[in-house]
């Protein structure tokens, strides 16, 4: 058995990702059993980036998922997907965020690729990659382009981050909305590690 204070703070966490009552990940639990202060960090990363005041709740619950499903973590998918539901998302918003990130895979291995290998040929050829979802998105082109900017950034493709927090400072987003978004991926995958 493990520490009380350490056990509510795990518990805690799972909460503010729509784990309520599941039981504790072994890592997380690994980490509560020898009391690591590390949980306490953790808790204050996650409740701070869900909290962003540049972002409505949905937002940030919508971006916890991308990062779920990019990540595969089944669980917190899960989680992120009630969340955002409980805080107006519909069926289609969640449907066009799992989209967004599955396109933002294909995007960042074939423009990691690109940068890479920097030759002609392969920066003028086409890239063949069909994104009609990103002319009209359900969510708000900002918001696909947050989305998008934030998958690319766990994705590690520097054209791609560079393309999209281009494109929503020309949607007249806020640098500090891009930080935060960014912020919130982050420690949504760091939180993953402990799954």
């Amino acid at each position: 058995m493990f520490a009380t204070n350490t056990s509510d703070t795990a518990q805690q966490i799972l909460q503010a990702v729509g784990l309520g009552a599941s039981a504790v990940p072994s890592k997380l639990a690994a980490l509560a059993a020898v009391d690591a202060r590390y949980l306490k960090d953790l808790k204050i990363n996650v409740s701070n980036a869900l909290d962003a005041a540049s972002m409505e709740k949905k937002e940030a619950y919508l971006i916890g998922l991308s990062v779920a499903v990019n990540e595969k973590l089944a669980a917190l998918q899960g989680g992120f997907e009630q969340l955002a539901l409980a805080a107006g998302a519909t069926d289609k918003e969640i449907a066009e965020v799992i989209s967004c990130t599955s396109l933002m895979n294909a995007n960042n291995v074939y423009y990691r690729f690109r940068h890479f290998v920097e030759k002609e040929f392969y920066t003028t050829a086409p890239a063949g990659i069909r994104m009609s979802i990103m002319a009209n998105p359900v969510i708000g082109k900002e918001f696909f382009e947050l989305v998008s900017l934030v998958v690319s950034a766990l994705n590690g493709c520097q054209m791609c981050v560079t393309s999209h927090e281009e494109a929503l400072l020309k949607h007249g987003t806020s640098q500090q909305r891009v930080a935060d978004a960014v912020r919130l991926g982050a420690v949504i995958k760091s939180l993953g590690v402990l799954f």
